[in-house]
């Protein structure tokens, strides 16, 4: 074989002289330290209809900050103890009268109205009420106002569905009835007319009126109270009964003792109004007897409600729509 010998040009000797001068006069490199890894900034967000940031090439550069090593450190603003000392007396009050005010709110709130001066009770008229709840269904009944109950039917025990004394009043035995239910007479007794009683008599009759259950009581003012619950076979036979033959828009149909001239009480809040309870609210209107009455018809369901309320002088609006209330509630 024939060798061929590689000839080098004077171009390519020169740089490889050159590459070879570096390499002798290069310094050692010195081994570099660790170096800890510094966690990525997160992205920053460019606001794409930002307009673009744009600088002057012919503007001089900013001078540089320079630091006189030798110059004497700034002295120390010192504090006025006595400012300290006030804005710390300050900052303690207000603490305090914050403390303070929050404990007095949060103690009204814990207590009862008759605990706290111009919040009692007893400067609004209400009456003392024991507590009031509805008694139980029987197994597997619906509540008079489910759906599944199409009867409009109260099945708890009408007589448990009477509104309670409240406390301090005097029982009315008159309307205790027998085993808690009361003769229809002594309903119709409320009726001022001979006639009338006679035409309720046989409304009862002739839309079967199942059972009557009532209470009544006076408290301390001399307020006579008298509640009675009517219950129908349905809601519908009630409804008819209360809205076209006992009670209208403005005045009863027919008067209750003592009261001759009756109409709407429009003073009764409406916001008081109970769910699925129609309501007629009435007052004696003046000049009026030695008492004053008040009067509501409630329908509830297959029950309608008489509440009558006299006093003598005035009778007060307060218990009255109280009574009413509470009542409706128990029924509802």
């Amino acid at each position: 074989m024939t060798e061929q010998t590689e000839q080098t040009t004077p171009v390519e000797q020169a740089e490889q002289t050159e590459q070879v001068e570096q390499t002798e006069q290069a310094p050692p490199v010195e081994p570099q330290a660790a170096v800890t890894p510094v966690p990525e900034a997160a992205p920053a967000v460019v606001d794409p209809l930002a307009p673009p940031v744009t600088v002057d090439p012919l503007a001089p550069p900013a001078p540089p900050v320079t630091v006189d090593p030798l110059a004497p450190p700034a002295p120390r603003v010192k504090k006025d103890r006595r400012v300290l000392r006030a804005v710390l007396r300050w900052t303690a009050a207000v603490v305090v009268f914050g403390a303070v005010g929050t404990s007095a709110a949060y103690g009204i709130t814990r207590m009862e109205r008759t605990d706290v001066p111009g919040l009692a009770t007893e400067t609004d008229g209400r009456w003392d009420y024991p507590t009031i709840s509805k008694p139980p269904l029987p197994s597997g009944s619906p509540a008079p106002f489910a759906d599944a109950n199409k009867a409009g039917a109260h099945y708890a025990d009408l007589r448990k569905l009477v509104l309670p004394a409240p406390k301090d009043a005097k029982a009315d035995a008159a309307l205790g009835g027998e085993d808690g239910w009361l003769a229809r007479k002594t309903f119709l007794a409320e009726y001022a007319e001979k006639v009338d009683r006679e035409t309720v008599a046989q409304l009862l009759t002739d839309y079967g009126l199942r059972h009557i259950a009532a209470r009544g009581w006076t408290t301390q003012d001399g307020t006579h109270t008298r509640i009675y619950l009517l219950q129908f076979n349905t809601a519908a036979v009630a409804d008819e009964v209360i809205t076209t033959k006992l009670a209208n828009y403005d005045s009863p149909q027919y008067a209750v003792r003592g009261a001759a001239l009756t109409e709407r009480d429009e003073k009764f809040p409406e916001r008081a109004a109970v769910d699925e309870i129609t309501r007629f609210a009435y007052t004696e209107s003046k000049p009026y007897g030695a008492e004053q009455v008040r009067q509501a018809y409630l329908s509830a369901g297959d029950t309608l409600a008489l509440i009558v309320q006299s006093r003598k002088g005035t009778a007060q609006a307060v218990p009255f729509q109280q009574t009413v209330i509470l009542q409706s509630q128990l029924l509802g």
